[in-house]
């Protein structure tokens, strides 16, 4: 597994994740993105690492990145007057998405 292409993936999917209900901000979502996957790619690829030789579950690996929902600062759209409540369905939207990414990549 190349984290790098992991890292380009997660962000293309990310990236139509947001662009689904928030096409307008698609050049301030972007920028929000990459500083997640940035701040979060040591971890992330350690948990897809053990992942990937079984060591941990899907559920741990879903628990575990749950945990980083608070590195995911969308304020693109904090700015732009969304409400905390939407900014939390899409933070969960986010990390399934990368759940579901990852999974079908390394298992």
């Amino acid at each position: 597994m190349d984290i790098e292409e992991l890292l380009k993936l997660l962000k293309e999917e990310l990236l139509l994740v947001l662009g689904e209900s928030y096409g307008d901000y698609k050049k301030e979502t972007k920028a929000d993105v990459e500083a997640f996957l940035t701040l979060s790619k040591v971890k992330l690829e350690r948990w897809t690492k053990l992942l990937q030789a079984g060591e941990l579950t899907v559920e741990d690996y879903k628990w575990l990145l749950g945990s980083q929902k608070d590195l995911l600062i969308l304020n693109a759209l904090y700015q732009a007057g969304v409400s905390k409540l939407r900014l939390g369905h899409l933070k969960n939207k986010i990390i399934k998405t990368i759940v579901n990414t990852v999974i079908t990549v390394v298992i």
